[in-house]
């Protein structure tokens, strides 16, 4: 029986947002590129767009040679362990999907196999294609693929005479290939102002200050005199480049970002007191309203369909919030250490007065400068700042193009949302994040990062 391999793909620039899929089919023995399909599907999220490449690249698939056998790689977890019928579907809009993906092909003779990201790229390529061919007002065509494989390849060498002339035309193709594939500021605006609480898509991106502190939400909402940064621990922005600049490198990577759903845990009996509450003291368990929190997230969660792994802080309040929701949603829950709560030392426990009744010159000191510690050995907001700032990188770079849900705590949280913005220390003494909150941060593979929400505690006034 002839095998066919099918490599399908889907993103959405928003997620949701502007959508679209790319699939592949390939003869396995030899590697030729036996069909492909693309196409701009609106707005919609990424599981929607992964399970249409799959339609899509099923039926491609039964034009080709109807008896044959399938075998189907894809980047996307979620698609693969329901298909193979590992994990339950429950998302009601998955359920139409996945029955219409089953009928594409005959079933019995169709295996999945989970492929990491990078040996996706064809069908990558092709739903991002599909997504800027959707931004122009157009469908995707045999034409947008010959655009993006001309730009990307070097013009052959020739006579000394003619070095200039290639020049030229290699910097016009690069530049025409740019700026089709290349969302402009307020495009990614508009895509950004639409978005409520998208799932995770990103990459690393604007660093702006990484080791640069967070602030509590047990410390005052007034302004600090906290101090930024070393200059020489801090990446810069690259500026925009002039409209008259050449172009002398390929277009950036504009694949959809990596998008961290920074949900803060459900309240604990300290979450009320407004306590100190890190993890250097006490281990607190969910309170009865913070179950009944956790519970109205995984529900809010469910609804949109976005989350495709989750990640948690190793304390106990983080990781039942992070089962509940991961329960509901059908994935598992990856524990990452370095998404804990800042140690607060002799202050675990105590509300701000009581530690400033009792350690004035400690905390005066901890309110001016990043690098001090709370009494007893706590640790600084520079040293949170830095264990988080390397874990978001880790993270991005292992969830690129994905949406993770990151349960965690106020300080880290505020960090990643400050970090983002290229924001001062005292701005975070400015920001609110109450429990069970949602926060989006997007990070981009050019260095850029979007804010997209913060606080959003919508789903707990049902």
């Amino acid at each position: 029986m002839r095998e066919l391999v099918v490599e399908a793909d889907g993103g959405s620039r928003g997620n949701p947002g502007p959508a679209g899929y790319g699939a592949v089919v390939l003869d396995p023995a030899t590697g030729e590129t036996l069909a492909e399909a693309a196409e701009y599907i609106g707005v919609a999220t990424n599981n929607v767009a992964e399970y249409k490449g799959l339609i899509a690249g099923l039926r491609a698939a039964l034009d080709l040679a109807p008896d044959a056998a399938v075998r189907v790689r894809m980047d996307s977890k979620l698609v693969v362990e329901q298909m193979s019928g590992r994990w339950k579907i429950k998302h009601p809009d998955m359920k139409p999907l996945a029955a219409e993906a089953a009928r594409a092909f005959p079933r019995d003779r169709v295996t999945y196999e989970w492929i990491p990201r990078e040996r996706n790229k064809h069908a990558d390529r092709l739903a991002n294609e599909a997504m800027d061919a959707g931004r122009r007002g157009e469908q995707w065509s045999p034409r947008d693929r010959d655009a993006a494989r001309a730009a990307a390849t070097p013009p052959p060498s020739g006579p000394p005479g003619d070095a200039a002339a290639g020049a030229a035309r290699a910097r016009a193709a690069l530049s025409a290939a740019a700026a089709a594939a290349t969302p402009s500021a307020a495009g990614r605006a508009d895509a950004a102002a639409a978005v409520a609480v998208p799932a995770v898509d990103g990459r690393p991106a604007g660093r702006d200050g990484r080791a640069q502190p967070p602030v509590p939400d047990t410390a005052p909402r007034g302004p600090s005199a906290a101090e930024p940064a070393p200059a020489a621990a801090q990446a810069a922005v690259p500026a925009a480049p002039r409209a008259s600049a050449p172009v002398s490198a390929a277009p950036p990577d504009m694949a959809a970002p990596a998008t961290f759903v920074l949900l803060r845990h459900g309240e604990t009996a300290l979450t009320p007191e407004k306590r100190f509450s890190g993890s250097g003291g006490s281990d607190p368990e969910l309170s009865e309203a913070g179950r009944r929190q956790a519970a109205a997230v995984a529900e809010a969660l469910a609804a949109r369909g976005t989350i495709q792994h989750v990640v948690s802080s190793p304390l106990v309040r983080c990781r039942r919030t992070a089962e509940t929701v991961a329960a509901r949603l059908g994935l598992d829950v990856v524990v990452e250490p370095a998404l804990r709560e800042t140690d607060f030392g002799a202050w675990e426990g105590l509300t701000f007065g009581e530690v400033r009744e009792r350690h004035p010159e400690d905390l005066d000191a901890w309110l001016a400068s990043a690098k001090a510690a709370p009494t007893g050995g706590g640790e600084s907001f520079a040293a949170v700042a830095r264990r988080v700032a390397a874990a978001r990188d880790r993270l991005a770079a292992a969830h690129a193009g994905r949406t993770v849900l990151l349960v965690s705590h106020v300080t880290p949280i505020k960090t990643l949302v400050r970090l983002a913005l290229g924001a001062p220390p005292e701005s975070l003494f400015k920001m609110e994040l109450s429990a069970a909150s949602l926060s989006v941060v997007a990070y981009y593979a050019d260095g850029n990062a979007s804010v997209r929400l913060l606080n959003d505690t919508s789903h707990l006034r049902r």
